[in-house]
């Protein structure tokens, strides 16, 4: 028989999609998905012909994505990118040219976590395609291989990387200004000082939620990034001056000595004393400031040739902009790690609530107090505490590595003043209060919902206004990620808008719009990485829109935004010198700081009375869901056995076999969550609850959304993702926990072969309640969907090239394509896995764990199970020189190679194909997560 091909699925899938006119209830995926199972059991359909479509549709996974890039981030050329920056320094007076090119237009942080969905190949693949324009088969299309193990070495190379390339793309932009600057005022250019972006990385520094970073890899990291950056910094002014540049190599070779050395077992005192000693002492080649580097760069440019001038200004710019790293670091910790490090100070008894008055004023008086004390390595070893841990760990970076750059401390779900006080505490006791900032992070519902008051409450502290100035500047951070999962995309974007908001009145009610406000957007889960699919333009105005930047620049606070590109999907937009560049052109034209203060009210914020219940409808719907038993039991049925392994950090807190049955989502972490709802078919987080939000007010709703240009750039988003969506494919899913399905599939008499495997799933699946969990969620999604139909005829429809468009029912045709395909392969994985001999229980594993470890996607542990019982024989009698003669072992006692060969491995080949159509999957939809 002729292999398929995908064609003759899509053109199948679209046939079985005509029935449903007949029958609204019939799911034409499941019923390709059986079909294909039928052909894999009855032989006419083979693994390796799965295995060819699978990487057909791959292919057009990683075109789509590529093509996706080019069009957000486009043009990519340099040249076009070189003319862009020219139109847009058109300043004609010195002064405003220079004030305005010293003043980042983002601050750009590479993060990074469980998002490293593409092997290095098909990230090549993809950056390759998208730099050159090129989208064919040839181009973008890789053959599988075996996917990279993510550690955390690996996310920092990876990081490391695209920091690089953004580094060249901002000396590119700098040289081109002062090649203008030098034409235009040829007396003054060299006083000009570019600083159009400023970098950062949390890669190594980022506590929360991991406990598998010692403070010795962040010393190591940031001694690495020192060398990398030393080495840069001596390549480009060996020409113009070698003997600095000479210096500065010599400086790199002390620092990546260093950095080796803490790369070492520093388990024992004589070890780390021997290293922390090194690092210390003083060294003709150790560099902590670059200051009088900077100094004797810019003497010496006041005296060059303008080429030769113009190349030594724009390594001083990167000096200034970067200190003696990539880029400046972001330390993350909980806030209940902070509370129980200074509990012991102001509550060692533990009869304080954290949250009281009482303790507000304790720690006031502590930190009143608080004098500065001298620390060391060796007490950064001794250290328990990891709050304590890292602040002692930013003391020695400062002294001994980079005294110049700033360190971020951010504290995840930080909710009560207390703890902002306490970080300032151990700011002040280790001496780096003047180069910390505290940075709280709003996400939690509880900290998106009070977040106001705890700004109200904070900036009203003394000690807080007194750092600050001293700092320069109030920062804060918001995170799009476990605020999406908990509240859902769209009112997680309206409520931190509204904290932004707050921020603004916040610092002019207790008169400080004499300091910047820094705030830091985190990305989030709407579409991918990049919160809005639609458009450069709707990315930047989703993570802060014009409304809220608008309330900073009318208050006469200077704005300092700053946003994520996290992980595989962020770096791509960094992946190659032309992307690089391009990306950051398409910031600099839309500089995050920016907004028009003269433009009209948005009727969005202006109506009030309908946005602000249209908010609040959406929400309720969302939260109902994340409480619901149905959606909980739905989106955890497979565990996260639907996903790849993306990321150094687990995806999932450990728990024991029994406590998948009833896994809470509070036990996946919030990017593994929101790709499970992509990989189930229907973004839930996005779409659910904005069809009934506009119940019995559609047309005022309708209207107010099509007026407005946040309404119109939430429909955008709403309607990306519903082009994707499909709910009959969650309702394929619930069909593979049909006992009635599996009972009845033989009846006709032409699978009795599989008749046995069948009756045992069904009579598994008899205690089994997904079936009708699945049910239940599809019949509420329905609902919604149809009042989401409704609403959107009522709004005109945006999409343009660069949405869907023409598109989209060939992406829906492959995604379901893929969807029957996944589905089928569970199918043969779940008959294989019953008609599995039986084996004797060992280890407290029995048989029937094994079954639920494979009807949950524990397929590793399952396999592994297996090959326990059934293990190949290894060794052979002919290895052995013995002299009597034997006649065992003969044909029959061979080992388990036959059930190897029908049941182990054709499991462990359905599977990882369904984790490539995974891939797949997340490709179409724009992002893992």
């Amino acid at each position: 028989m002729a292999s398929p091909t995908v064609a003759d699925l899509d053109a199948r899938l679209a046939e079985l999609h005509r029935q449903t006119a007949e029958n609204p209830q019939f799911n034409p995926v499941f019923q390709l998905s059986l079909e294909l199972s039928r052909q894999l059991e009855g032989g006419t359909l083979s693994l390796d012909q799965v295995d060819s479509l699978v990487s057909e549709l791959e292919c057009e996974g990683l075109r789509v994505r590529a093509s996706r890039l080019d069009r957000i981030a486009g043009p990519i050329a340099l040249a076009a990118n070189d003319a862009a920056i020219d139109g847009l320094a058109g300043e004609d007076d010195f002064t405003a040219f220079a004030a305005h090119w010293s003043r980042p237009a983002a601050h750009v942080v590479f993060t990074a976590h469980p998002t490293f969905l593409l092997s290095r190949a098909q990230s090549e693949a993809v950056r390759s395609s998208a730099s050159n324009g090129d989208f064919s088969e040839a181009s973008v299309c890789v053959a599988p291989a075996d996917r990279d193990t993510i550690t955390l070495d690996y996310e920092h190379d990876e990081a490391m990387a695209a920091l690089t390339r953004g580094q060249a793309a901002r000396d590119r932009i700098n040289a081109r200004l002062f090649a203008i600057a030098a034409q235009r005022w040829p007396k003054k250019w060299r006083s000009l000082q570019p600083l159009p972006f400023r970098f950062a990385t949390w890669v190594g520094y980022d506590m929360d939620g991991r406990t598998d970073i010692s403070w010795s890899t962040s010393i190591r990291y940031r001694l690495q990034e020192k060398a990398l950056r030393l080495a840069g910094y001596a390549a480009s002014l060996q020409a113009a001056l070698p003997s600095l540049a000479d210096r500065l190599e010599r400086a790199r070779a002390h620092t990546e000595a260093m950095a080796e050395r803490f790369a070492a077992d520093l388990s024992e005192p004589e070890a780390l004393s021997q290293t922390a000693n090194a690092l210390t002492a003083e060294h003709a080649d150790k560099i902590v400031s670059l200051a009088p580097i900077i100094a004797e760069i810019e003497e010496e440019a006041r005296h060059a040739e303008t080429d030769v001038a113009r190349d030594l200004l724009v390594v001083a710019a990167a000096m200034r902009a970067d200190g003696l790293g990539m880029g400046w670091i972001h330390f993350r910790v909980n806030s209940s790690q902070l509370q129980n490090a200074i509990r012991q100070r102001i509550d060692p008894e533990g009869t304080l609530n954290l949250a009281s008055q009482a303790a507000l004023v304790r720690m006031r008086e502590l930190l009143a107090e608080v004098k500065p004390l001298r620390s060391n390595f060796a007490a950064l070893a001794i250290e328990n505490s990891t709050a304590v841990r890292q602040f002692l760990a930013m003391a020695q970076i400062l002294g001994h590595i980079d005294a110049d750059a700033p360190i971020r401390m951010l504290v995840a779900e930080c909710e009560q003043p207390t703890t902002v006080l306490a970080a300032l505490y151990y700011a002040e006791m280790f001496g780096v209060a003047d180069k910390v900032d505290v940075s709280p992070l709003f996400e939690t519902e509880t900290a998106l919902e009070h977040g106001g008051r705890f700004l109200d409450a904070v900036l009203a502290e003394p000690a807080y206004r007194a750092y600050v100035r001293k700092r320069g500047r109030v920062a804060v951070q918001t995170g799009f990620s476990d605020a999406g999962r908990f509240v859902g995309q769209i009112p997680a974007a309206l409520a931190i808008e509204r904290l932004q908001g707050r921020l603004a009145e916040a610092m002019v009610a207790n008169g400080l719009t004499d300091v910047s406000a820094l705030v830091f957007n985190t990305g989030g889960e709407s579409m991918g990485r990049g919160c809005h699919p639609s458009s450069m333009e709707d990315r930047l105005h989703w993570q802060m829109s014009p409304w809220a930047r608008r309330r900073f620049l009318r208050a006469n606070i200077r704005l300092e935004p700053e946003v994520s590109f996290q992980g595989g999907d962020g770096y791509l937009w960094f992946g190659s010198e032309e992307l690089a560049f391009a990306t950051l052109t398409r910031l600099t034209e839309r500089p995050l700081w920016q907004a028009d203060t003269t433009q009209p009210a948005d009727p969005f914020y202006r109506r009030t009375d309908l946005s602000l219940d249209f908010y609040r409808a959406i929400r309720d719907t969302q939260h109902a869901h994340l409480e619901s038993r149905t959606y909980s039991r739905a989106i955890t049925a497979f565990g996260l056995g639907l996903l790849n392994d993306t990321g150094s950090r687990k995806a999932r807190r450990q728990s024991d076999l029994a406590a998948d049955r009833t896994m809470s989502l509070r036990q996946i972490r919030a990017i593994p969550h929101n790709a499970i709802l992509q990989q189930l078919g229907y973004p839930v987080n996005v779409i659910a609850g904005v069809g009934s939000a506009a119940e019995g007010n559609q047309e005022e709703i309708a209207g107010l959304l099509r007026d407005s240009e946040r309404g119109r750039a939430l429909i955008r988003l709403v309607r990306a993702a519903n082009a994707l969506a499909s709910i009959k494919t969650v309702g394929a899913f619930g069909e593979l926990f049909n006992s009635a399905y599996w009972s009845t599939r033989p009846y006709r008499g032409d699978e009795q072969h599989i008749a046995d495997g069948c009756l045992r799933i069904a009579e598994y699946l008899t205690k089994d309640d997904r079936a009708g969990v699945y049910r239940r969620l599809v019949s509420r999604l329905r609902v919604d969907a149809v009042k989401l139909y409704r609403l959107l005829t009522m709004i005109p429809d945006e999409a343009r090239k660069d949405s869907l468009g023409p598109e989209r029912e060939t992406t829906r045709r492959n995604i379901g394509a893929l969807q029957a395909l996944r589905l089928a392969l569970f199918q043969h994985m779940f008959l294989r896995t019953v008609m599995v001999p039986q084996f004797s229980r060992a280890n407290d594993i029995s048989h029937e764990d094994v079954l639920e470890m494979f009807f949950t996607l524990r397929v590793e542990d399952g396999l592994a199970q297996l090959r326990r019982a059934f293990p190949v024989r290894l060794a052979s009698i002919e290895n052995f020189q013995v002299d009597a003669p034997s006649d065992y072992p003969d044909e029959s006692a061979t080992g388990y190679g036959q059930i190897h060969r029908e049941f182990i491995e054709p499991i462990a080949r359905s599977y990882a194909l369904s984790l490539r159509i995974g891939t797949a999957i997340a490709n179409e939809f724009g992002a893992h997560g």
